[in-house]
């Protein structure tokens, strides 16, 4: 584990995964989700090299057929710190015999926070070491305690988007799999108000790029966590039938198979390419309060 700090907020990652385990504010209130395997035992997985799930956890590259668990295997795999200073750290993933039997290239994946008043930056930078080109998806799922909810009551809360507009989300289902059928977003004015019910087609997907910032909000309609991003897709998630008390706000370059989808690799849809020796970063932000 480690810590940065300043007066404002405290955080901790872990060298599994490179995954954020805590956000305080200086009088120690958590914002983060807490990992209660009775509800959903992570806080912040990095997703790579895919964005929720193929077809069956098997694809093809080049005619070759290869297996992936749901988010892929970068949240489940140590990560190594490779620098730290008092307001960044950053931790590196490369590619080995054992990540190239489920994904065949060669890459490094490095994931940095860094520590500024109160906001958190995350950034990803994937690194082509292969001779050949790459094909990936990256993205963010952190779990945010949700305002003002108590110990056994039903899940209600609220988020608030920088659009107004009627916004296009994908047609999913509670078994986490979507359609590239565009459905309406239960929104109010860029309101969502979200409760247990919400998640009952799993989760809510907006694609497009028709959103780059979601507020958490409390009760009386002020922002707790704010997150900005400027990927295309912007995912909502809590379990279904538990009301749980977190949401979860995911940032992604990318998006699972769509059903019936039985093409390539490279061929998904939302799929970064790099050629080699090419790099990809970006960065989304938390900003607390």
């Amino acid at each position: 584990m480690v810590e940065l700090k300043n007066e404002q907020l405290s955080i901790i990652v872990s060298e599994k995964g490179a995954e954020l385990q805590s956000i305080k504010d200086a009088n120690g209130k958590e914002y983060l989700w807490q990992a209660d395997p009775q509800f959903w035992p992570r806080h912040s997985p990095i997703l790579f090299p895919i964005v929720c799930s193929v077809n069956n956890d098997t694809y093809t590259v080049d005619g070759h057929e290869y297996h992936l668990p749901r988010h892929g295997f970068a949240r489940d795999t140590d990560f190594r710190l490779i620098a730290k200073s008092e307001r960044k750290v950053t931790f590196a993933l490369e590619s080995s015999d054992e990540t190239k039997k489920v994904y065949p290239y060669d890459f490094t994946l490095s994931v940095s926070y860094v520590l500024d008043g109160n906001k958190i930056g995350v950034i990803w930078h994937v690194h082509n070491t292969d001779t050949r080109e790459i094909h990936f998806q990256i993205g963010g799922h952190p779990a945010f305690n949700i305002p003002d909810m108590k110990a056994g009551e039903s899940q209600f809360g609220r988020i608030r988007l920088d659009n107004v507009n009627p916004l296009d989300g994908l047609k999913s289902y509670i078994d986490g799999s979507h359609e590239m059928t565009e459905v309406p977003v239960e929104a109010e004015e860029g309101i969502i108000e979200f409760c247990d019910n919400t998640w009952r087609n799993d989760s809510v997907k907006i694609h497009k790029s028709q959103v780059h910032r979601a507020q958490l909000l409390n009760k009386a309609g002020e922002p707790v966590v704010t997150v900005d991003f400027r990927c295309p897709v912007i995912a909502f998630w809590s379990p279904y039938q538990k009301n749980a008390p977190f949401v979860c706000i995911e940032p992604w370059y990318g998006l699972g198979d769509p059903r019936g989808f039985s093409g390539e690799f490279k061929d998904k849809p939302l799929m970064n390419h790099l050629q080699p020796g090419a790099s990809f970063m970006s960065k989304y932000e938390i900003t607390i309060g």
